[in-house]
Parts: structure tokens; sequence; C-alpha cells
């Protein structure tokens, strides 16, 4: 078969369907509730398997359709290069922020991890 024979998508209905892996992880990231986060190592931990790094790698693939605002960097930096829209999501739904110090004027402000955090556990209301 030629080049010019082939079809432009040569993937098959691979373009529709999700590894299971990432299934798995925009499972995990759709049960967090609103107002609190999961790092991206905790999301791998809870689902025994993978890493921070594939958990992102997903998010960062496929993640659009989920709250992805809710699985962050364990230091609760904002997601670089969406951070207002993220910080839009935040103060919404009430997750709990560390404000920027004076010193640090024009820079965002971080999540609270210690309170934002979720564990996947019963407790599911942002914390205040």
């Amino acid at each position: 078969m030629s080049e010019q024979s082939l079809p432009e998508d040569t993937r098959g209905g691979y373009a529709d369907e999700l590894p299971e892996y990432a299934e798995r992880v925009l499972e995990v990231a759709e049960g967090i509730p609103p107002g609190r986060v999961m790092t991206y190592g905790d999301v791998a931990e809870w689902l025994e398997e993978g890493g921070p790094r594939q958990v992102g790698r997903v998010m960062a693939l496929y993640g659009g359709s989920v709250p992805w605002w809710r699985v962050v960097r364990a230091d609760g930096v904002l997601l670089p290069g969406h951070e207002l829209t993220a910080l839009d999501h935040y103060r919404t739904e009430g997750t709990a922020l560390k404000e920027a110090s004076r010193a640090a004027q024009g820079h965002l402000p971080r999540l609270d991890m210690k309170r934002a955090r979720w564990d996947g556990g019963a407790d599911s209301g942002a914390h205040t």
C-alpha cells in the first residue's frame, strides 16, 4: 500500500479510547470533592500504580474533561499557564489558599495543602 492511499488517521478507533490507566486517573480526579485537592502523587498512591509523572501526563493529555484543578503539585503552586483559571475555580469552590505575602506582591496565592488536601475518605467538605 502506498503512502498516498493510507487513511489520514491510521490509529483506527484508538483516538476515542482512553488507556485503562488514564480512565482510572480521570475517575479519581472526578471523585475529588469541590474545595479539596489531591497531588499527582496522591492519585498514583490511591491507584497503587504509576507515579506523579504518569498522573501528570494523563492529566496533561486527557484532563480537560474533568476538574483538573483538583489534581495539583505537592508544593501548592498553581499550574503554570492555567493559574488564573484554576484560581477562579478554587475561589468559587472555597478551596483553602495561602495568600501571597506583601513581599511577594503581584504573586499568586498557593494552595494551603494542609487544609485543602483530600485523602479520599468520607470527608467531602471544603476546609475553611
